[in-house]
């Protein structure tokens, strides 16, 4: 396979050579080199200055992130071959953790497949492609999962807006077999369904598997408040680890049909309420109706999706954990939650301490949290990891 070149700057190589993946658009010497000679998905051998090679890089030449490495070695690059390899490689971690096949299965970059993520669900599979290269080798990618995994059914889910940076149209199909609208899958000894054609990202959130197991000793025989529940991945496993009510509220009807479907796979029904509508508004009724619960979770969406949004995704924030404050008991729990890759774990924190003092409370830290081990982190790029939970208790002053 004949590729062109692409050469950096003097210098550029060194954050690459330190074990980064990732080549910015200011990094290339564009007179020997330029970006407007190649296409988005095109790959091409990375050079230093000096002209010596680096490995070979999948190309996004109209982004910041204009590269991505693929591999150090010119002998592999992107196609059926080198992605059975790394899925491989991926899976093997994936079957020493976990004794059911349910977990994320590729993680992007730290999997050393840029533009990848796929979730297993047993037989199931979805994957998202964010890059224009894993896009021009989709056929490659099912060929590969099939061959290493023999699922039922794949599912591509490219409705994220990762793809628009990328100039992808988004859409969702069913790849190879065949793909229901919800799939089976067990966490923490809790069954569920997810809704994987019509649901958020994948369908489901693997990322906090190991903070929801975390929940058992504090929920038990007491009253629990899931804000932003989704389908029930904290709420339903609160109940089935002996919360003795647990109220759910989440915007969306179908995510709150899941957390009837789930708690009802679960045997603890009875145990569900569900509020639909603006979680924020729901905070002031709830307040307002002098309801109090002994653990209250909170895990939004994203309030930080960009730099920019910075300022008022940490008042949001804020805003949230206060409102959550207010409904605790005097002994309570908060489980607080930022997938916001912008938000450190201490700016978090920080706001926490805020709002407790804020409302004249003493709160201790209990326990910290991210992500699980299916989505390592790569050491070189911040971006990976992106989970924070941290598990507090409030008391008076």
């Amino acid at each position: 396979m004949s590729l062109p070149s692409l050469r950096l700057k003097a210098n550029a190589e060194r954050r690459l050579r330190a074990g980064h993946l990732w080549v910015y658009s200011n990094e290339v010497d564009v007179l020997a080199t330029p970006l407007t000679a190649f296409q988005a998905g095109d790959q091409a051998i990375l050079e230093a200055a000096g002209g010596k090679t680096l490995g070979i890089v999948a190309l996004s030449p109209n982004n910041l992130i204009c590269a991505r490495l693929i591999s150090r070695d010119l002998k592999h690059p992107l196609d059926k071959s080198l992605l059975v390899h790394r899925i491989n490689v991926a899976l093997s971690l994936r079957e020493r953790l976990f004794e059911a096949p349910c977990y994320r299965l590729v993680y992007g970059d730290s999997d050393l497949l840029p533009g990848l993520v796929v979730d297993r669900f047993g037989d199931h599979l979805v994957v998202q492609l964010a890059s224009a290269a894993m896009e021009r080798h989709k056929d490659a990618v099912v060929e590969a999962l099939v061959q290493v995994l023999k699922p039922a059914g794949i599912l591509f889910k490219n409705d994220s807006s990762a793809r628009d940076a990328e100039g992808l149209e988004r859409y969702v199909e069913t790849a190879f077999g065949v793909m229901p609208e919800w799939v089976a899958l067990e966490e923490n000894g809790v069954k569920f369904e997810a809704p994987v054609q019509g649901g958020q990202k994948t369908g489901w959130f693997y990322d906090h598997r190991l903070n929801r197991a975390r929940l058992a000793p504090y929920v038990k025989g007491r009253r629990v408040l899931d804000l932003f529940s989704y389908v029930g991945g904290w709420g339903v496993q609160a109940a089935a680890f002996g919360a003795t009510e647990v109220m759910c509220v989440d915007g969306s009807a179908l995510a709150l049909d899941g957390v009837e479907r789930n708690a009802a796979l679960n045997g603890v029904a009875e145990k569900m309420t569900c509020v639909e509508g603006d979680v924020f508004e729901a905070l002031k009724e709830l307040k307002a109706a002098e309801e109090r619960f002994d653990v209250v979770i909170a895990d939004p969406p994203a309030f930080i999706k960009r730099k920019k949004d910075l300022k008022n995704g940490e008042a949001a924030y804020r805003r949230l954990n206060e409102a959550a404050m207010r409904l605790l008991t005097k002994d309570g729990i908060l489980v607080s939650a930022s997938c916001s890759m912008h938000l450190p774990e201490d700016d978090l924190q920080n706001i926490l301490l805020s709002s407790a003092r804020h409302l004249d409370r003493h709160i201790q830290l209990l326990e910290r949290g991210g992500q699980g081990p299916d989505h390592p982190v790569h050491p070189a790029i911040a971006e990976t990891r992106y989970i924070k939970s941290l598990t507090c208790r409030i008391l008076p002053s």
